[in-house]
């Protein structure tokens, strides 16, 4: 499926003479980062930042490419590929899409797109490359999209244009991403700037690897059509320049939860609500998001077990021309009532996130930022580990933009 994926990307480089307006974008990532000592999820370890291990060292925060090609002024193709190391070295497609969005002369616009997407969940990633203008390191909720969260299907969306605002619906049928969840129930949240393509493969957790009679390190495709049904999401928004905006929106990926692949992968049907909101008072943004839902498998005939989990944030950043200061607070959560301890496992904890960026060119940004992490998971006991874990990453970015 990789292959297939990075070969839409060729084509759409190749095809880049034929359109009326041919755009590439590129960025390039470097850290100076003071990691915890616990080890991270990406290695294996139940640490919640990217890095761990501890130690102060330099490190690669990863590289992107972004192509636009416009066809015509009604259709546009989309494609783009990143690069990371932080657990191996890969390169994956993390977006890949048409879009018909035929000129209108009115206050009614539509467009529908076939591809590769991720769902419009996120307020804070606008940046190039799905990432955070605000913070190195987005909040749990969207930590968790960029993981494990993708569509391979089709959106239709239906825009209405007043005098101040503007009010959007979008929805979308897709599949392959039938085992979106798994890592919320084995691993739980995380935060994380990593943003997995078309044909990653996540690291579980090697303490649930070992209880479950396997030998780490276990890994994964979250992007896999098993149990061949459509999932579907459903967003509404009102925005308002200058003012702010709101957005509600149902995901449910329908998977079924008794399916697994030949390679002993299973669906987990995912389900959530997400609500979220941005406000500009002056020269202050304010972001707001919050999740609450629950995903389900059943393993055994008759047997299933549930994980909730929920998350909610509040983000602050002060425009300041080249400077941008940004404070982030929020609260993440699981529970598993029912369940077997080796299925899932319990956590509560809450993170806070302060970062200056300073941008003194187009094509250079500067970001310091620390992250302290305190939260509670029964499953680090299993583990011999206590289950009380307070950890706090340093980094020092800069990233090349073309």
């Amino acid at each position: 499926m990789r292959c297939a994926w990075l070969l839409c990307l060729l084509g759409l480089s190749s095809s880049a003479a034929c359109a009326q307006d041919f755009k590439l974008h590129a960025w390039l990532d470097g850290r100076l980062v003071a990691a915890p000592d616990e080890s991270s999820w990406t290695h294996g370890g139940l640490g919640k930042t990217r890095f761990g291990n501890g130690g102060v060292d330099v490190r690669f925060g990863g590289a992107g490419l972004v192509g636009a090609a416009q066809f015509t002024p009604a259709l546009l193709a989309l494609a783009e590929v990143q690069f990371q190391n932080t657990d191996y070295p890969s390169m994956s497609v993390v977006e890949a899409y048409l879009r018909y969005r035929p000129v209108s002369l009115s206050r009614w616009r539509w467009s529908v797109q076939a591809g590769a997407f991720i769902p419009p969940i996120s307020l804070e990633n606008e940046a190039i490359g799905w990432t955070s203008p605000w913070t190195l390191t987005p909040s749990a909720i969207n930590s968790w999209v960029g993981e494990e969260l993708r569509a391979v299907g089709a959106e239709g969306h239906v825009e209405w244009r007043g005098d101040a605002d503007t009010w959007e619906l979008r929805s979308a049928l897709f599949r392959h991403n039938d085992p979106a969840g798994n890592l919320l129930a084995i691993r739980g949240w995380s935060l994380s700037d990593l943003t997995y393509g078309l044909g990653s493969r996540l690291r579980e957790p090697d303490a649930m690897v070992r209880q479950d009679g396997r030998q780490p390190p276990g890994r994964y495709d979250p992007f896999q059509n098993i149990g061949n049904r459509n999932g579907w999401y459903a967003d509404l928004s009102w925005r308002a320049p200058g003012r702010g905006s709101v957005s509600l929106m149902r995901y449910d990926n329908r998977a079924d939860p008794a399916a697994h692949s030949d390679s002993g992968v299973f669906a987990w049907h995912t389900y959530f609500w997400t609500l979220g909101a941005t406000a500009d008072t002056g020269p202050v943004t304010w972001i707001t998001q919050a999740m609450d839902g629950g995903t389900v498998i059943e393993p055994l005939h008759g047997l299933q077990f549930e994980t909730h989990f929920g998350s909610a944030f509040l983000l602050a950043g002060w425009n300041r021309g080249a400077w941008r200061p940004t404070l982030r607070i929020e609260h993440f959560s699981t529970r598993a009532p029912h369940s077997d301890p080796g299925i899932a496992q319990g956590e509560h904890g809450n993170a806070i996130t302060a970062a200056l960026n300073w941008r003194p060119r187009e094509w250079l940004r500067l970001t310091a930022e620390v992250l302290r992490i305190d939260s509670v998971r029964t499953q680090r006991v299993d583990a011999g580990l206590p289950a009380a874990s307070a950890i706090t990453q340093i980094q020092l970015g800069i990233r090349l933009i073309y």
